[in-house]
Parts: C-alpha cells; structure tokens; sequence
C-alpha cells in the first residue's frame, strides 16, 4: 500500500509511475476524489465537536445562574444527530478510500527500464556453457545479445517428457485419473532427486543465514490480500469451500504475514528466511501452455528467499538475493541468464524485478526459475509491520526470491545432464551426497 502522505505530496510523481507501468489513472482520481470528501467530512465532524464544546459550556454557566437551556439542549441533540451521519458518512469513504488506495502500485525504481512487454525486459548477463542445437543458436545468441557461451551440439535432447516416461519417472495418466490435468506421480529416483533438492537447499540457504521455516499451507482472506497483489492472484487461488480459507500459491505470503501488525526492534534486523512449501496454483490464463510434463502444474515444491530489512537497506539485500540465487544454480551446473523486469511487466507490489533464466535444450529456449522483488515497504503498510526509531515506528521493506522451483530445476536436471542415447540422467555433483546416487536409468 502506498504511503497516503506522499502521495497527496507528490501526485505528479505517482501520475507518472502508472504511465510508465501502462496503467490507467482512474484509481489516482478516484483517490484524490474520495481523499477530498474525506477531508471535508473531517472538518466538518471537527466544526460540529467545536460547536457542541462551547454550547456544552454555556449549558454550564446557564445551569449555575438559572437560566433555561432547552434551546441549548436541542442544538446540542442536533449536532449529534449531524455528528453520527458525518461519521458514518466517514466509515463508507474512508473503506472505499482504503481499496482504492491498494490498487495504486508501488513506485518503481530510477533505475527500471520503461517498457510494455517481456521483450523490453533488459538483459543483465550470462553464465554457463550451454548446450544449444544447431538450430536455436539465433535464439540463444538474440537473448544473450550474443554474450553467452554455448557448446553447438547436432542433436536435440530428448523432450523432459518423453524422459520421464521412458524412465517410468512420472505418472500424469493415473494422476489425471484421480485429480485431473496438470498433476503427477513422481516416483523412484526422481522423487528422491525432488527431496534432495529440497534439503540441499535449505542447507545453502542456511548457511547465508537464513531460517528455515514451513508455513501453514492456507490461509484467509485478509491476510492474503494485504500481502499479495490480490487482482493479480486471485483467479489462481483455490478456495476451500464454506471456509474462509485459501490454498497458498507460494510460502511469500504467510511469510510475510508472519509478522503482521508486529512493531520489531531495529536490532532484529534484517530477518532471513527461507521458506518450504508445496504450492497450489489454478494457473488461470496458461490454457494450452506447457500441458504435458512437470513444468507448469496446480501442485509444486518451491524453496523461498524472504528478507525483512530496515528501507534503505533493502537494494542491497536484492542484489544478496538474487546472488544468492544465482551461486545455487551455478552450484547445479545450470546455464542461465538474468534479466531486470521493465516498467510495464512488473506487479503492482514491486518496486524493481529480476529473473533468472535457465537455459532448456530440448525446448531451445531459456525459462524463468528464479524470481526476485523488492516491494520496499508497499507490502509492510498493508500488513502493518513496523521498527522503533527515535523519530518513531517506521514501516520495514520486504523482498522476496525463488531459492528452488523444484519441478522446474527437476526438468532443467533431465534436459541439462541426459545422456546422448536418453536412458540415463546424471545427477549434478552438488546433489550426490544427498542422493546417495550418480545417475537416474533405465528401471
């Protein structure tokens, strides 16, 4: 949520940042619309105290020299009547003032990059040595802007799907069966492979001090639309039925909940943590996208980076997230590149993005496995998280990174390490120790 103050300080400034994201203005003037009524109503609740104050004390001074104060007495039971209609008049404007208010996005960085659509984000870098097939090197060489290294191979790798099958590593037919499209069984090696993904990283993020945590895998309404950009989410939550609950798309959220209406000591800070949850997503609006196969599911494993931090603080910690990120899929062995989200493809929580693309050599292209936001205190003011200073409690930043997709990681592995005939997987060396095995074959 935004800061009213400023706002009121500083519309040009927020009239701007909508432009830049390809937003209407209808909510700004809306806002200012009801921030207006909202003041009026305020000074005239505050005209009437001051009138039923000083008629109040005249019913004093009468009453001591006699005097009748009937007519005293029916103004002041007029003011009253006028006071509880302004205050209830109040209430209404100030709620629908509150959800305009949250539909207002966040001040996007100096720094972000103007533009409407993913082919606008700006390339950041490289890393790796990637496997690319003769023929998705111009692919490769445009979104590296030809900075990346690659290794020419002649033969396409075998479809993660068409892998998984072969090996009898996942079952989307029995799943189907039982709970529709886009669910699995994941068997064998490959789900020790999820679980030693799954504990390898919360051992790395452990070790950068962050703590693990396991959130509760619902939540209510409230909370989830003060921590969440709910307009954007919504059509992707479940809902339990006759319940005030919902299914969490990510551990971000009862993270960031975690602390809500809490006023922390400054020494608290930064808070890390790395939260484990499975993930549950309608992915409303994905119709025809990835249908087969472990990518794009309703139900997911994903390891999350969260950080709360003090304001000025909080663009180094998204640098420290996204290195983070970035060692753990180098650690993997993973070819990728990161990108930094234009004005016009970021959220209305965040104040700048970055992706980090992993390279896909059976699909040729790279896909997003790793997201990282500051929302600066946008989301904090929603969810009223604060820190004592001398001049007072102040609203805290939070941001948010990937540590592990694991479906998706789980993919990039099969793609990335099969062997040229496809009947095995090797297993990255990073992983071995919590495996126990080198390599997935043939059952």
């Amino acid at each position: 949520m935004i800061d009213v103050k400023l706002l009121r300080e500083t519309p040009d400034v927020f009239y701007e940042n909508c432009r830049m994201r390809g937003f209407g203005k209808d909510e700004l003037d809306r806002f200012f619309e009801l921030d207006s009524t909202w003041r009026e109503n305020l000074k005239a609740i505050n005209d009437l105290k001051r009138e039923k104050n000083e008629i109040t004390r005249s019913i004093a001074s009468a009453v001591k020299s006699g005097s009748s104060v009937n007519d005293q007495k029916t103004r002041v039971n007029e003011i009253n009547g006028k006071i509880r209609e302004h205050e209830e008049r109040q209430g209404n404007v100030e709620k629908e003032r509150e959800r305009v208010l949250s539909l207002i996005p966040n001040l996007i960085h100096k720094d972000v990059v103007e533009g409407k659509g993913d082919d606008q984000n700006r390339f950041m870098r490289f890393w790796g040595n990637a496997q690319v097939h003769r023929e998705d090197q111009e692919e490769f060489n445009l979104r590296t802007e030809g900075k990346g290294k690659f290794t020419s191979i002649g033969s396409r790798p075998i479809s993660h799907v068409d892998l998984e099958e072969s090996l009898g590593l996942v079952d989307v037919e029995r799943a189907g069966k039982i709970s529709g499209a886009r669910f699995f069984y994941i068997k064998g090696r490959l789900m020790k492979l999820e679980l030693a993904l799954i504990n390898y990283a919360i051992d790395f993020f452990s070790e950068r001090a962050f703590t693990p945590v396991e959130p509760p895998y619902m939540m209510r309404y409230d909370p989830m639309s003060k921590a969440t950009d709910i307009e954007t989410f919504k059509e992707s939550l479940y809902k339990i039925e006759g319940e005030d609950l919902y299914l969490i798309s990510t551990s971000e959220h009862p993270i960031a909940a975690m602390l809500s209406d809490e006023i922390l000591m400054p020494e608290e800070l930064p808070i890390r943590v790395a939260g484990f949850s499975p993930c549950f997503r309608r992915e409303a609006g994905a119709h025809g996208k990835d249908t087969k196969g472990i990518f794009r599911v309703h139900q997911f494993n994903k390891v999350e980076q969260f950080i709360f931090c003090k304001p000025e603080d909080s663009w180094d910690f998204l640098e420290e997230l996204i290195n983070n990120a970035e060692a753990i899929i180098q650690s993997l062995g993973l070819s990728y590149r990161v990108i930094d989200f234009c004005s016009g493809e970021l959220s209305r929580l965040n104040a700048r993005k970055y992706d980090l693309e992993v390279w896909f050599p059976a699909q040729g292209k790279f896909r997003e496995v790793i997201s990282a936001s500051n929302n600066t205190d946008f989301q904090a003011r929603s969810l009223n998280i604060r820190y004592r200073t001398k001049e007072g409690n102040r609203f805290i930043a939070t941001l948010n990174s990937t540590g592990i997709a694991v479906q998706r990681i789980l993919v990039a592995i099969m793609e990335n390490f099969q062997s040229e005939d496809g009947k095995e997987i090797r297993i990255p060396e990073a992983l071995i120790p919590y495996t126990g095995f080198d390599r997935i074959t043939t059952p």
